[in-house]
């Protein structure tokens, strides 16, 4: 069963939850784990590889998007295979299917009442199935 830890943002944009996806990243990067980043769509991927790139000042965040090479951190979306990695990060509104094959899952979750409802149902999912759950305010 994996550990998951749903981290709750004070903001409900959205840019503000794919801000936080790029320093969870780093930051698990930094402690020499591999990660993959889900989002919803081919867009939503596309714009969190551009951000990658640019959300710090002189930050170096080693990433392809799935499919285009190797490297520590990749990003995704849908239904594709996803090589098991140390950490998922989901900014999908549903469990993605390849949750399943990762020790450790981040669910970022924004502050307005929809992401909360979604990020709860989830919550109930992961539980259900047995996983090891954890609530971080940020």
């Amino acid at each position: 069963m994996a550990q998951v830890d749903f981290y709750v943002l004070d903001r409900v944009d959205e840019h503000a939850r794919y801000m936080f996806a790029c320093r969870l990243a780093e930051k698990a990067w930094r402690l020499e784990n591999t990660i993959h980043i889900h989002t919803n769509t081919q867009a939503d991927a596309e714009r969190l590889d551009k951000l990658l790139w640019t959300f710090r000042e002189g930050s170096f965040v080693p990433h392809v998007l799935a499919g285009d090479g190797e490297a520590p951190i990749t990003i995704g979306h849908g239904s594709a295979a996803v090589e098991p990695r140390d950490l998922l990060i989901t900014l999908c509104d549903q469990i993605p299917a390849c949750a399943a094959s990762f020790a450790r899952v981040a669910e970022l979750v924004t502050a307005d009442e929809d992401g909360r409802q979604k990020s709860r149902q989830r919550y109930g999912s992961y539980r259900d199935q047995g996983h090891t759950l954890h609530t971080h305010k940020i």
